[in-house]
C-alpha cells in the first residue's frame, strides 16, 4: 500500500497488528468451543497478547508465521497457552481471519460506493435540461442533455455497488475443519460455533483453504468498479480540452496546474482515476491466477494476496472518494456546451432532415445522399445547413423551422433520467431529488 493512496482507516485493517490481532480473535473463540479449557484458562487464554515484534524475532526460528504467532501467543498465556491451537491448522485461523478483515473493509468502503450513486443522481437531476452535444466516435452526433449523459453513469455506479455488496459478503466466509479439510480434530459442529462467535459464514467444502474463486471474485467487481470510475474520469478528461471546454475539473485556491505554464488547469484527478483502474485490473488477473492451487492445499496464492488484496481494497476506497469529489465539485459550463452545438453549423439535424425527406417521398437512399451532400457542404464551408437546404431544391416543402429544433432531441431527457427513482442511496432510500 503506497501512502499516497491510503487512508489511515484502511492502512490499519490491512496492517501487521490488525492481521495478527484478527488471528487472535480466531484462536480465543476456537478455545471458547472446546471442551478441555477451564473457566480460569479461557480467562489467560482471552487476556495473551502479542507484539509483532516478538512474532517476528519467533518466525527467524521457525520460518512460518503462524507457527511463529501461535507460539508467542501460547506462551503469552502460560499454562493455558497449550489449549491455543488445539485442532487447528494454520489456514483454518489465516482464511478466517482474512474474511474478518474483509468485513472491516467492506464495513468502510461500501457506504462510498452508494454515495457516489446518489452524488451522480443527484447532478444528473441537476442537469437534465443542460443541453449539450453527444458523441460517437469522438464526433458530433446529435443533441442530448448532460443529465442524461450523468443518469448513464450513476446506474453504472448502482450496479457496480451492487456488486461490491455482493462480492464483500460471499468472500466472508471462514473454516475450522483442519488439515485438509475434514474435520478429523474437530468436527462441523465445531465450526459452526466458532464462526457464529466471530459473525462468518462457513465454506461448505474448504479442503484445507476458502476457495479462491471467492477472493477473485471480489478482486474482478473491485475492478469492475475501477471501470467504471475510469469511465467517467474519461469523460471528464475529454470534456475538460481546451477544444471542448465544456466541463473542468474542481480547482481550489493555491492549487497549480503546471510547474512551468501557469494558464494550466490539468485533469490531474480524472487522470489518476485512469491509471489507478488499471492496476486494479492488474489485481483482478493475479486473483484468477490464485484460483488453482494444488489438490487440497499449496500456498502459491498466499504472498500474491498479501499484496493485491490490501492494494485493490485500499484502491478501491481511494478511488471512491476521489470521484465523489470529482462528481460533486466539477464545473459545468452550459454556455460552452451550447456553443459547442453549432460547431458543425446544423449538420447534426442531419437526420431530421432524412427522416422528413423520407416521409415526403423520396427513397432513403436517395434522400441521404442529398442530406449527407448538403451537411458536408455546411461543415466544409461554414454555412448553415438550413441556409444551404433553403436554397436546393432537396428543401422544398420542408417545414425548416420545425426540423430545426432542439426540443426534439431532448424531449424524454426527464422520462430518462426519472429513471433514477429506482435507484437506492447510501441509506437505502429511493434516489429523489427536488427538480
Amino acid at each position: 500500500m503506497i501512502a499516497r493512496y491510503s487512508r489511515p482507516e484502511l492502512t490499519a485493517i490491512w496492517s501487521d497488528h490488525a492481521r495478527f490481532e484478527a488471528m487472535r480473535q480466531v484462536e480465543v473463540a476456537a478455545c471458547e468451543e472446546l471442551e478441555g479449557p477451564s473457566e480460569e484458562e479461557l480467562a489467560a487464554i482471552r487476556s495473551a497478547g502479542f507484539t509483532v515484534q516478538e512474532i517476528t524475532e519467533r518466525e527467524r526460528v521457525t520460518d512460518h508465521d503462524t507457527a511463529a504467532f501461535v507460539d508467542v501467543l501460547a506462551q503469552s498465556a502460560g499454562g493455558a497457552g497449550r489449549w491455543i491451537h488445539h485442532g487447528l491448522t494454520s489456514s483454518d485461523v489465516l482464511d478466517t481471519a482474512l474474511a474478518l478483515q474483509l468485513k472491516q473493509v467492506a464495513e468502510l468502503v461500501l457506504p462510498d460506493a452508494r454515495r457516489l450513486v446518489s452524488a451522480l443522481a443527484a447532478r444528473a437531476r441537476e442537469h437534465v435540461h443542460t443541453l449539450c452535444v453527444g458523441r460517437t466516435h469522438g464526433i458530433h452526433a446529435e443533441p442530448t442533455t448532460f443529465g442524461v449523459k450523468l443518469a448513464g453513469h450513476a446506474f453504472e455506479a448502482d450496479r457496480n455497488a451492487g456488486r461490491l455488496e455482493r462480492a464483500f459478503a460471499q468472500a466472508a466466509v471462514g473454516a475450522i475443519s483442519g488439515a485438509v479439510g475434514t474435520y478429523a480434530a474437530a468436527s462441523p459442529e465445531f465450526e459452526r460455533r466458532v464462526l457464529a462467535r466471530l459473525g462468518l459464514e462457513a465454506e461448505p467444502v474448504s479442503t484445507q483453504v476458502v476457495a479462491r474463486d471467492r477472493h477473485a471474485e471480489l478482486l474482478q467487481a473491485i475492478a469492475l468498479a475501477g471501470a467504471g470510475m475510469e469511465r467517467f474520469a474519461t469523460e471528464l478528461r475529454h470534456l475538460a480540452r481546451t477544444e471542448v471546454g465544456e466541463v473542468s475539473e474542481p480547482f481550489g485556491e493555491g492549487q497549480k496546474g503546471s510547474s512551468a505554464m501557469p494558464h494550466k488547469r490539468n485533469p490531474i484527478k480524472s487522470e489518476q482515476v485512469v491509471g489507478l483502474a488499471r492496476v486494479l485490473r492488474g489485481n483482478a488477473q493475479a486473483g484468477l491466477e490464485d484460483v488453482a492451487l494444488w489438490h487440497e492445499r499449496d500456498i502459491s496464492h498466499s504472498s500474491v494476496e498479501r499484496i493485491i488484496l490490501p492494494d485493490s481494497t485500499t484502491l478501491l476506497d481511494h478511488l471512491q472518494r476521489r470521484v465523489l469529489a470529482l462528481v460533486q465539485g466539477m464545473v459545468v459550463d452550459e454556455r460552452r456546451m451550447r456553443e459547442n452545438l453549432e460547431l458543425t453549423h446544423g449538420a447534426l439535424f442531419s437526420q431530421r432532415v432524412l427522416l422528413a425527406l423520407v416521409e415526403r417521398g423520396r427513397s432513403r437512399d436517395d434522400a441521404y445522399r442529398a442530406v449527407q451532400r448538403l451537411a458536408q457542404r455546411a461543415i466544409a464551408e461554414r454555412t448553415p445547413l438550413r441556409e444551404l437546404l433553403a436554397g436546393d431544391p432537396a428543401g422544398d416543402g420542408l417545414e425548416l423551422d420545425s426540423i430545426f429544433d432542439y426540443a426534439p432531441f431532448v424531449r424524454h431527457a426527464e422520462e430518462i433520467v426519472a429513471r433514477l427513482d429506482r435507484l437506492a442511496d447510501a441509506t437505502g432510500r429511493g434516489i429523489r431529488t427536488t427538480r
